[in-house]
């Protein structure tokens, strides 16, 4: 019989990130020095999460869905997605501010990457103090003026700030520009999808000199320029009961007492 499965975290090194999640973690030997992401549950090809305890353990999210099946999804998702697991969830810590970027949606990931797309939704755990992040535009805006502001590297002025506070929730639909800036350590749900499109990076480089890949063909073509939501999520906690958080097609979240 199935029983509750505890997967081996995957860790990711980043540019941005910081100490918080091998300390949560108390990971004394870690290798890595900067951890940005721990891929809690992923069924990407390239990180499969492993089972960690029990008699299941080293095997894979991909063989225990090619063995149980809509037994352990349900029959539903299972009929949906098949042997692909749908959702990625990881935790994100921004040590420094993550660059400005877009997700594109199902139609373009799978005409330019056979891909999902990557709707997500974000809950603020802890935060630093003035700490803040990016989620959508100020204003509508169109392609032209992207453009033109972003030659005049006046492009800031066209991104929504938001300061920050533990129990945050950000909804995050696929064309909507955002960024985790520094001082937040931050649970996210997605669509299982490596596809990000960074629009710009701060002028950040490497240990070696080299600046990260930008994707502006790429993020023009994926961006929801009249997209001036929030995409704050206002909740009031319940002594008793669900609170939903974010339904989409993709995932529902809710909150218990």
């Amino acid at each position: 019989m199935l029983y509750p499965l505890k997967f081996n975290p995957i860790l990711k090194e980043m540019i941005w990130g910081g100490s918080r999640i091998a300390e949560e973690l108390k990971l004394t030997e870690r290798k890595l020095s900067k951890i940005g992401e721990n891929f809690v549950l992923s069924g990407l090809s390239n990180d499969l999460s492993v089972v960690s305890e029990g008699e299941l353990k080293g095997t894979t999210l991909k063989e225990l869905i090619d063995t149980y099946q809509h037994e352990l999804l349900g029959k539903k998702v299972y009929d949906a997605f098949g042997n692909n697991f749908p959702l990625l969830i990881k935790f994100i810590d921004a040590n420094d501010d993550l660059s400005i970027q877009v997700h594109p949606n199902d139609k373009l990931a799978k005409e330019k990457h056979n891909s999902f797309g990557k709707t997500e939704m974000w809950y603020v755990v802890d935060t630093e103090k003035d700490s803040t992040l990016i989620s959508g535009f100020t204003k509508q805006t169109n392609a032209a003026e992207f453009e033109q502001m972003s030659r005049d590297k006046q492009l800031m002025s066209l991104m929504k700030i938001h300061s920050t506070h533990s129990g945050d929730v950000f909804f995050i639909p696929a064309g909507k520009v955002h960024s985790i800036g520094k001082g937040n350590l931050i649970a996210e749900i997605q669509q299982t999808s490596d596809v990000t499109y960074r629009i710009h990076d701060f002028d950040r480089v490497d240990a070696n000199g080299k600046s990260r890949e930008l994707h502006h063909a790429l993020a023009m073509d994926a961006m929801n320029f009249t997209d001036a939501s929030s995409g704050k999520v206002d909740y009031s906690l319940k002594e008793t009961g669900v609170v939903n958080l974010a339904t989409c097609n993709y995932f529902t979240t809710n909150m218990y007492p």
